[in-house]
């Protein structure tokens, strides 16, 4: 009986040993295949589509509902307007997750290098992001591709602005230029050399002014979209 029991133990113990020699050879690779699928899931193949109808927020946020919730907790932390930075996000992006400048061409027809790290909904550039990344908690699932963390990032900057610069959340015209040509391209007042900047950032203020008179008429909607809100107390 006994040697029965020590056999048992054993093959026991044997089992035991070859899993664990199992899981030392096999199972950092399978977490990070795993780990990768699931990135690749979460922040390219299931990233929205941009809206159909990009000249009304209230048919955006109505095909993306959460979006208005990322862009009304931006407000809510950093101050700059929904429509602000929703019009931001459509002259920099067209609400494309993982929008990047066109590669120049060498020789005229051999796609090279692109013109600025820009990427994602806000273009954000990498110093800048990384900037964003240190002073509010580098994270690895933090990305310019997803909406959320793209509005916060337009939000934070802005407020950079607002702080440094003294401008104000309601002119996004100033906001943006500061944003396009960075703090200190604003300060030394780079843009005035540059019409189509200057041009651009004026469609930006038409843009957050229509969108924001848009918004106006139908932002209660998405107030209370959740299923455990109930009108008027909802906000």
């Amino acid at each position: 009986m006994r040697k029965k029991t020590h056999r048992h133990k054993r093959r026991r113990r044997t089992a035991i040993n070859v899993w664990r020699s199992r899981a030392r050879w096999y199972g950092l690779p399978l977490l990070g295949l795993l780990m990768g699928t699931w990135a690749t899931l979460r922040f390219s193949l299931l990233a929205p589509d941009p809206p159909a109808n990009q000249e009304n927020l209230c048919e955006i946020f109505r095909e993306h509902p959460a979006w208005y919730d990322y862009a009304s907790e931006s407000e809510k932390r950093w101050g700059t307007p929904i429509a602000t930075q929703m019009a931001f996000v459509y002259y920099e992006s067209s609400f494309r997750s993982h929008a990047r400048p066109p590669r120049t061409l060498l020789w005229g027809f051999i796609p090279w290098t692109r013109p600025t790290t820009a990427y994602g909904y806000a273009q954000a550039l990498d110093p800048a992001w990384q900037e964003y990344l240190q002073a509010n908690g580098d994270g690895w699932f933090t990305v310019r591709t997803d909406m959320a963390h793209a509005l916060d990032f337009v939000g934070w900057y802005n407020q950079l602005s607002h702080r440094y610069l003294g401008i104000s959340y309601s002119a996004p015209r100033q906001l943006y230029l500061a944003y396009h040509e960075g703090r200190g391209g604003y300060a030394r007042k780079s843009f005035e050399q540059k019409p189509a900047v200057m041009n651009l950032a004026s469609r930006v203020q038409t843009r957050a002014f229509r969108y924001d008179n848009q918004l106006n008429a139908c932002e209660q909607e998405f107030q209370c979209w959740r299923w455990y809100q109930v009108w008027p107390l909802c906000s």
